[in-house]
C-alpha cells in the first residue's frame, strides 16, 4: 500500500495534469469542431432547465470550493484567526448544499440521458461514462461528510489541504501526508483526479469556451442590415 499510495498520490498527479493540458491542446488542434457541450436540447426538452442549473450551480460550488479550501495555506487561515475545526465544518456545510445541489440536477440528467430514446441513441459511450464518472465521484464526495463529522478536529483536512498544496508546488513527500487518511476520502482524491484525465477526451472541453466568452462581452458592434 506505501507504493501505491506514493504512486497515486505523488506521480499520479503529473500523470494527469500532462494528459490533460495535452489532451485539450491536440484537442483543440485537430478537432475544433467538437470543442462544443453537444445539447440535447433540440432533441429532448423535458427536465433540461431544472436539471442543468442545479448540477451547474452544485459543481461550480464544488470546484471552487475545492479549489480555495485546498489551496489557501493554513497559514493564512491561521491568521484570519479561523480555527481548524470552524473551517472544516464551513466545509462539510457548504460542501453538502453544493453537493446536493450537484446531486439532485446530475441524477436529473442521467435519467434524461438513459431513460428517453431519442437521447440513448444519440449519446457516445463518452457521454454515459463521464455522466457515471461525475455521478460516483460525486456520492463519494457526499460520502467523505460523514467520515469528516467523526472527527471534528480538522486535523485529516489539513493533511488533505498540505498534501494539494505539495502536489502543486512539486514537492516530493506529497504522498506522506494522505497515506493514513480515510479509504473514502483516497478513492474520492482518485476519482478526482482522474477526471482531468478524461476531460479532454469528452464534452467537457466546453468549460473553456465558457470561460472564453467573457471576451464577447468587450467585442465591437456587428451592424446587420435586412436586405431591401
Amino acid at each position: 500500500m506505501l507504493y501505491l499510495d506514493q504512486f497515486i498520490f505523488g506521480i499520479y498527479p503529473y500523470i494527469v495534469l500532462v494528459i490533460f493540458i495535452v489532451g485539450c491542446l491536440v484537442r483543440f488542434e485537430r478537432e475544433q469542431y467538437s470543442w462544443k457541450s453537444d445539447s440535447s436540447q433540440l432533441l429532448y426538452r423535458g427536465q433540461l432547465r431544472v436539471g442543468s442549473i442545479l448540477f451547474h450551480v452544485g459543481i461550480l460550488g464544488l470546484f471552487f470550493g475545492h479549489l480555495v479550501g485546498l489551496l489557501t495555506p493554513v497559514i493564512v487561515w491561521d491568521t484570519l484567526g479561523v480555527s481548524h475545526s470552524l473551517k472544516q465544518m464551513v466545509a462539510m456545510s457548504a460542501g453538502g448544499v453544493m453537493g446536493s445541489m450537484c446531486f439532485i440536477g446530475l441524477v436529473i440528467l442521467i435519467h434524461r440521458r438513459f431513460s428517453v430514446d431519442r437521447l440513448t441513441q444519440n449519446s457516445t459511450w463518452r457521454d454515459k461514462l463521464l455522466l457515471l464518472w461525475l455521478f460516483v465521484t460525486l456520492c463519494l464526495g457526499l460520502s467523505t461528510i460523514g467520515v469528516s463529522a467523526q472527527h471534528l478536529d480538522g486535523h485529516e483536512m489539513v493533511r488533505l489541504m498540505t498534501w494539494a498544496q505539495h502536489v502543486v508546488t512539486v514537492r516530493g513527500d506529497a504522498a506522506s501526508y494522505v497515506e493514513n487518511a480515510s479509504i473514502i476520502f483516497k478513492i474520492h482524491l482518485f476519482m478526482g483526479m482522474s477526471l482531468f484525465a478524461i476531460f479532454p477526451f469528452t464534452r467537457l472541453v466546453h468549460i473553456f469556451s465558457g470561460f472564453g466568452m467573457v471576451t464577447y462581452v468587450t467585442r465591437k458592434w456587428q451592424l446587420v442590415r435586412p436586405r431591401s
